[in-house]
């Protein structure tokens, strides 16, 4: 099935093909098409925050870890390296010189982490810089603005998201305001040009805490916006796995089967696989570049903290499956040695693996919803990954 969508002038936008469907989950195997080339479902997105997926040259990151689309970060790339520096640039593709898709978040999840330094509104959002204190207004206009210069192909409409856990009476009060914030990008959107000669999809994010009404409404009306495809967000922020595997079903009963989804901020290799069969299509998580450089290596066979005692003579490779270069060129004992000397080059090795690792897991889902046995499959991982080696 191929859904075109196109925007009110009739011009092309984005294509998704929804190629498979399994039959036992609500897993789906599909392709976006952006004007960056051909994303293909389901996918991780490695966090470049600040135009940059930490400690990797984007040389490693393209023929290396070899993702379709990378994020980036509205609220940091705002305040550095500012959107004027990336203007000039010709947009955040050529600034740091990644020739691929990439989504930028709008901002909402790092303003609703500065919970101290903000205050929100109607008109938006006053909060204060984590870098110098100085203070900075973000609404739905200036978001829309700020990510027509940052140039991503994937916008995301400006939300609050709701810490967990979260009053009903403040969960719903916010979910209508994220609405009317939608609404008002929307409107925005169509008065401000794109910048840089290809276009831009904006996604619309659900909202609701771990409340079923809420998400059922908030699923409905971003359904009814109509948008090219639709973002989850305000989970994976401290709830228990089960609510969000609960919240995210809820959703997707509602959400447009011909639309892509994206699932925001999540989440452990498992989360991953649990999520894709509920019929999510889209992820983006700090956890493998994050725990990487804390020392922490996912695995098909479970977790491993290289900084434990136990992998000092360990000289055997750091995963013998091979799925980057670094997994056989070092052993465990020397990435081991790195970490107990604070060498950069042991962060840089665990981030390419752990990157690594979650490309090959979503590709190796997406190979098994195109062969029809994708839950027999993600029951065998979730039990092989749960443990700590």
């Amino acid at each position: 099935m191929v859904i075109l969508i196109f925007a009110d002038d009739e011009k092309e936008i984005m294509q998704f093909e929804l190629l498979s469907k399994d039959a036992q989950s609500s897993a789906r195997a599909g392709k976006v098409t952006t004007d960056h080339g051909v994303i293909e479902t389901p996918i991780f997105m490695p966090v470049g925050t600040v135009g940059t997926v930490k400690g990797v040259h984007q040389r490693e990151l393209k023929n290396d870890i070899n993702p379709d689309i990378i994020l980036g970060n509205t609220y940091h790339l705002y305040l550095r390296p500012q959107t004027k520096i990336l203007e000039q640039a010709g947009g955040l593709h050529k600034f740091m010189n990644w020739d691929r898709s990439i989504l930028t978040d709008s901002g909402g999840y790092q303003v609703y982490s500065l919970s101290a330094n903000r205050k929100i509104k109607e008109e938006g959002v006053k909060f204060k810089s984590h870098i110098d204190g100085s203070f900075h207004f973000f609404s739905p206009e200036s978001v829309m603005e700020i990510q027509r210069t940052i140039g991503a192909d994937i916008i995301m409409a400006f939300d609050e998201c709701t810490p967990y856990p979260c009053d009903y009476r403040y969960a719903k009060r916010s979910m209508h305001m994220t609405h009317r914030w939608l609404d008002r990008c929307i409107n925005h959107l169509e008065k401000v040009p794109t910048k840089y000669g290809y276009d831009q999809t904006l996604f619309p994010i659900v909202q609701g805490s771990t409340y079923k009404d809420l998400r059922m409404q908030s699923a409905e009306y971003i359904a009814n916006a109509g948008a090219q495809g639709n973002a989850i967000g305000g989970l994976s922020v401290g709830e228990p796995a089960e609510e969000m595997y609960a919240m995210t079903e809820v959703v997707t009963d509602i959400l447009p089967e011909d639309k892509p989804r994206y699932l925001m901020g999540v989440g452990t290799p498992i989360n991953i696989l649990e999520n894709i069969a509920l019929g999510v299509d889209m992820f983006d998580c700090v956890m493998p570049t994050r725990n990487a450089r804390n020392g922490m290596l996912f695995t098909a066979h479970g977790t491993i903290n290289i900084k434990n005692k136990k992998w000092e003579d360990d000289f055997s490779p750091i995963d013998e499956m091979g799925i980057t270069f670094v997994d056989t060129e070092y052993s465990k004992a020397y990435l081991k040695h790195l970490f107990t000397v604070n060498e950069l080059l042991g962060k840089q090795i665990a981030t390419i693996h752990n990157l690594g690792f979650y490309m090959w897991l979503v590709r190796e889902a997406r190979k098994h919803i195109l062969a029809g046995d994708f839950r027999t499959w993600k029951e065998q991982m979730v039990k092989q990954m749960d443990k700590r080696l």
